[in-house]
């Protein structure tokens, strides 16, 4: 099974964000929008937090509640909430930050935060624009992949695959090169992927590379525990470019799906 075909079989999200406050749609909201422009992820201010409580779970609260002086965030499927997180808590993972605080390592392994309402995502379709056609789109991607190899390196045994496009962006990119030094500091066995353009062989890691589109347009990062015990710690995330700069693909984190990219990736992608 190739990698389009693992995105293309999943349907376009109809979710929506509903902000809960007192007061009228702020700047966070505008840019929770800018963040999810165009991905069918409608975003809403409501002051009823009631309404959008009434079947949530405790599980998914991110340890807010209705009576929280923070703004809400409280992610809808069809209309029935799923999780919630504050808007805080979005700010300083999502709204706040770039891209360039992982390419240059200032938030590193330890330090990433994937709140419910982000995680809630999962197993969803998105199409996701990089810069200069968006600020803020590709960004979830990056927070994503950096949350998965968290998860590899903690798990500290199992397998990761890491796709990159071009293997250069490993040493070039320094918060992607401690990324990578640290994973080899543990028992992960780890794979990348890429069009070869220089990368040093004794990095580390053992290399696929190739010339072909799969090379230039894949990126993902899958990180597979070695143990039933360990698999609640999983995690996958699989893109395809099918624009310059445009990304169509999905994140989860259930184990069996997890194992089933695993094997695709492994088969050859």
């Amino acid at each position: 099974m190739t990698i389009r075909h693992l995105v293309d079989r999943l349907e376009p999200t109809t979710y929506t964000i509903a902000v809960v406050n007192d007061d009228e749609p702020g700047p966070l909201e505008a840019m929770l929008a800018d963040a999810f422009d165009g991905n069918g992820i409608d975003i809403e201010a409501t002051g009823n937090a009631e309404t959008v409580f009434r079947n949530v779970s405790d599980a998914n609260l991110d340890g807010v509640t209705t009576s929280d002086e923070d703004d809400l965030a409280v992610l809808l499927d069809d209309g029935e909430p799923v999780a919630a997180s504050s808007m805080n808590a979005l700010y300083e993972s999502l709204l706040a930050i770039n891209s360039d605080l992982f390419v240059t390592g200032a938030r590193g392994l330890g330090e990433i935060e994937l709140p419910n309402v982000l995680a809630g995502l999962e197993d969803t379709r998105l199409r996701l624009r990089g810069y200069p056609l968006a600020h803020k789109e590709k960004l979830l991607l990056i927070i994503v992949s950096r949350y998965i190899e968290q998860l590899a390196c903690e798990g500290g045994s199992g397998t990761i695959r890491s796709a990159f496009q071009t293997l250069s962006r490993i040493e070039d990119e320094l918060g992607t090169k401690e990324v990578y030094d640290q994973l080899a500091g543990t028992d992960v066995d780890v794979y990348v992927y890429g069009v070869d353009d220089g990368i040093d062989p004794s990095l580390g890691p053992t290399i696929h590379s190739g010339t072909g589109p799969k090379y230039r347009r894949s990126w993902f990062v899958v990180y597979r525990p070695d143990s039933a015990a360990s698999a609640a710690d999983s995690g996958a995330l699989v893109c395809y470019e099918v624009e310059p700069r445009v990304w169509d693909g999905f994140y989860t984190f259930d184990a069996d799906r997890v194992r089933e990219i695993d094997d695709a990736i492994t088969d050859g992608f």
